[in-house]
């Protein structure tokens, strides 16, 4: 494994790369169609949910000081809510965009120092036990990446795909 330069990034590490594999793994064998299919009208769609992953992929990214812009930053923007008139991309383009901000995060992640991680980043939640810092945005970004594989991996059981395997490709370096 890949040795941080912070010693506070021992634990996201591992976590934003098995996040990339969990993504990936997920996402096997969905169709388009099936990716824009809501559950009683209740639900955002996967493609939403694939979406709202790469906001928090490029939203790390550029906390970290990366000038990456998410293509289709428009739809999913800090969580923009679904809406049902847009015509959003595709998975497969989704899947484009992971792949080239991923390596640049992951290699962000790897060279960014302490004194970095504890600048502050006002998020405006004024929570007294929640110190506004880079380290803890990039914190609930992992902690919203897990949250949106586990919805997909639901979304894929209600759609009627087999659950998600395990099959980790050790040559995906983030």
């Amino acid at each position: 494994m890949d040795t941080p330069k912070s010693k506070k990034l021992d634990i996201i590490i591992p976590a934003f790369r098995g996040h990339s594999q969990s993504f990936l793994m997920v996402l096997d064998g969905i169709s388009e169609e099936d990716a824009l299919k809501r559950i009683e009208g209740r639900t955002n769609h996967i493609t939403w949910m694939v979406g709202n992953f790469l906001d928090m992929r490029y939203a790390m990214g550029n906390v970290l000081g990366l000038n990456e812009e998410f293509e289709f930053k428009d739809f999913f923007f800090q969580g923009k809510a679904l809406d049902e008139n847009l015509n959003y991309p595709s998975l497969q383009q989704l899947k484009e965009s992971f792949h080239q901000i991923s390596p640049l995060v992951y290699q962000k992640l790897l060279e960014v120092s302490d004194e970095e991680l504890d600048k502050a980043f006002p998020m405006g939640m004024n929570i007294d036990f929640f110190p506004e810092t880079v380290l803890n945005f990039v914190g609930m970004c992992i902690g919203r990446e897990d949250y949106l594989c586990g919805q997909i991996g639901l979304m894929r059981r209600i759609l009627n795909y087999e659950g998600m395997k395990y099959d980790f490709d050790k040559d995906l370096k983030y």
